[in-house]
């Protein structure tokens, strides 16, 4: 019941470039900020009862009219309620200005490391070519690090800005809270003078506002364009030679987890690149140093001999069509499998093993038994591919197949709650062979197997949880489905 190698996993380890509000293009930052009236439980308060006006005519110490205007006392419970759902929203907004903060910080972080690195990169570089082009070069590297130092004045300026908007949007919500606790805690004879003071004040901030803050991916990623050929180029050519990139022009879209594996896909950013090659790296999350895994026209590999539940991270890059120069990397992504490997038990006398015990070979003994999988690592909506490396003399009992559980002392898979194919075509459920037939299996040829759970649909109420199992089985190009009569 166990591949040899396996094509189906589940999705959900990676996601999609997204798109937002807050969008960097040719190295400028503009941040539009949106207002969110139901995210964050924000607030914004009515504005302050108007009054009613009386007047009051009496008379005076000298006897004449005297003319005046009384405003009635606020309804301090109204007072109370608006304070109180004034500090709420001021809270929640702190909140979100926070979180929006970390994100800000994390854009900043990439920016200037990216910026360091880079300026790193650019130095070394030169340092290489300073022994035979030394004024040349240097008079290159100072305009290169006026560029670098350019780019990130012009793209970090917003982000800065918009760290300043939110620290204040934070201070002004800390004001708030402090002074409405303050109002609603004073004294009897000064409490609705307060409240009517704060309860005014909090109606004018708008705390329901927020500033859009952009992803990693959205803001820009410093990195220089190199040539090691330049020893090579004429003097002219020294002036024109590597250039500081913002973005890299392919990004990382989806990492989906498989057995022992990780599908990477990716995608092109800039439409105005034409690639030509492909090329991806990862390593641990642990490592210092990325190896490369694919280099080829593709826009999607998997990475096999994943260890499980551990970090891994990967990155790409792209050359563009007639160039041998790579472009810059992408933002690296972090990814990691929860499925175990697919493995052969070890230790079954009669067969032996690869190193990764993924591929089984049966050797010239006469023990018979059926060798399963090591652990029940093939589940409901996955796919499971065999594929025979090479086949020997031929006997009806070798069969290829999926089983319910681990069963000792059959010599074959053609038993009950076993769903298999024989080198023949043959296909067998539950031990009876079925009518249909697939190719014979050969050298070269590839088995796949499907299985899902369909629910039976009963009259008696008391009797539920009863389904059965649909397994597809296909060879190359051909594929039939199956019902086993199995019940939960």
């Amino acid at each position: 019941m166990l591949p040899s190698h396996s094509r189906i996993g589940q999705r959900g380890v990676g996601r999609g470039l997204p798109s937002r509000l807050l969008r960097a293009r040719k190295s400028r930052l503009s941040i539009k900020f949106v207002r969110k009236p139901g995210e964050g439980g924000g607030l914004t308060l009515p504005p302050p009862k108007r009054l009613g006006r009386s007047r009051a005519r009496g008379r005076s110490g000298g006897g004449g009219w005297m003319r005046g205007r009384m405003e009635p006392e606020p309804d301090l419970e109204l007072l109370l309620q608006e304070a109180r759902e004034s500090i709420e929203a001021a809270q929640s907004y702190r909140r979100e200005l926070g979180q929006r903060l970390q994100g800000l910080q994390a854009a900043q972080r990439q920016i200037k490391e990216s910026a360091s690195q880079t300026r790193d990169v650019l130095r070394q570089h030169f340092n290489d070519l300073k022994g035979t082009l030394r004024k040349l070069l240097d008079e290159r590297l100072v305009s290169l690090l006026q560029e670098v130092d350019i780019i990130e004045q012009e793209t970090i300026k917003p982000l800065d800005d918009c760290q300043k908007l939110i620290e204040h949007g934070v201070n002004t919500a800390e004001d708030l809270v402090r002074e409405g606790e303050i109002a609603i805690l004073g004294g009897v004879g000064e409490k609705n003078e307060k409240l009517w003071s704060f309860t005014k004040k909090a109606s004018h901030i708008q705390l329901d506002s927020l500033p859009e803050v952009p992803l990693l991916v959205d803001v820009p990623c410093l990195s220089a364009q190199l040539d090691d050929s330049i020893l090579t180029i004429v003097k002219d050519q020294i002036f024109n030679h590597g250039t500081v990139a913002s973005r890299p022009p392919v990004q990382i879209e989806e990492l989906i987890e498989k057995p022992g594996g990780i599908i990477v896909r990716w995608c092109k950013v800039d439409d105005d690149f034409t690639a030509q090659d492909y090329r991806l790296q990862f390593r641990k999350s642990t490592s210092n140093h990325f190896e490369d895994v694919y280099v080829g026209s593709e826009t999607e590999f998997i990475v096999l001999h994943i260890d499980p539940n551990v970090d891994y991270q990967f990155r790409v890059c792209a050359r563009g069509d007639g160039r041998q120069e790579w472009s810059p990397w992408s933002v690296p992504q972090m990814g990691h499998s929860t499925l175990v490997p697919h493995e052969w038990t070890a230790g079954f006398e009669g067969y032996s093993l690869s190193s990764r015990r993924n591929i089984a070979l049966r050797n010239d003994s006469q023990a018979t038994g059926v060798l399963y999988s090591s652990a029940p690592t093939y589940f409901c909506g996955q796919t499971l591919t065999f594929r025979v490396e090479t086949v020997g003399q031929p006997d009806r009992r070798d069969s290829i197949g999926v089983c319910v559980e681990k069963q000792n002392g059959y010599d074959s898979l053609q038993r009950d709650q076993a769903v298999c194919i024989g080198t023949n075509g043959a296909v067998f459920v539950n031990g009876k062979e079925m009518t249909n037939q697939l190719p014979a299996v050969t050298s070269g040829s590839t088995v796949t197997f499907d299985m899902e759970a369909v629910t039976l649909v009963t009259t008696n109420n008391n009797d539920t949880g009863n389904f059965k199992l649909r397994v597809t089985i296909s060879s190359n190009n051909s594929f039939s489905k199956l019902k086993p009569e199995r019940n939960a």
